[in-house]
């Protein structure tokens, strides 16, 4: 199963549009996986007319529409992998605990808010993935989002993807 991961869209605010390499790997994933920080729900239209399936959670810049259209933990079963989605994981000083506190039943959590690209493996075994952000790099050198394949309980070629600099 092939996923996309992507956060912190914040349109229109941050860029006018998703990147159409985004969009075009959004069209070739199985799922997309978004935790938050759409911002404006027609990014959250265009990337559910793109995709297979949409798995997102608001973020704390969304305001009633999304937050009437999506929950604020996500979770699903993915390629044998119990999957959470949620915006914010509070200080990355100790984030491991306390994710694997708050989701023990989980074996990946996607997370956003920070735009700060993230892969760590809390004791226990959850994985922790923020895929950054496509359109607002903030103190980063690159917008960003990742690709993952789960498939038979595990989760592989999770790859962090660089995006051209915005003309």
């Amino acid at each position: 199963m092939r996923l996309l991961l992507t956060s912190d869209t914040h349109l229109p605010k941050r860029a006018r549009e998703l990147p159409a390499e985004l969009l075009a790997q959004a069209r070739e994933a199985d799922a997309v996986i978004h935790a938050g920080d759409w911002v404006d729900v027609a990014a959250l239209d265009l990337l559910e007319a793109h995709s297979r399936r949409v798995i997102g959670v608001y973020g704390n810049n969304d305001g009633p529409d999304l937050r009437a259209r999506l929950p604020e933990v996500a979770r699903a079963e993915l390629g044998g992998l119990r999957f959470g989605v949620v915006h914010e994981t509070g200080a990355a000083q100790g984030r491991e605990r306390r994710c694997a506190e708050r989701f023990p039943d989980l074996d990946v959590l996607v997370f956003g808010h920070s735009h700060i690209p993230w892969d760590t493996t809390a004791p226990g075994g959850l994985r922790l993935l923020n895929p950054g952000s496509p359109t607002d790099r903030r103190r980063q050198p690159y917008c960003t989002y990742m690709t993952a394949v789960a498939q038979d309980g595990r989760l592989s070629e999770v790859r962090l993807h660089r995006l051209p600099p915005r003309r």
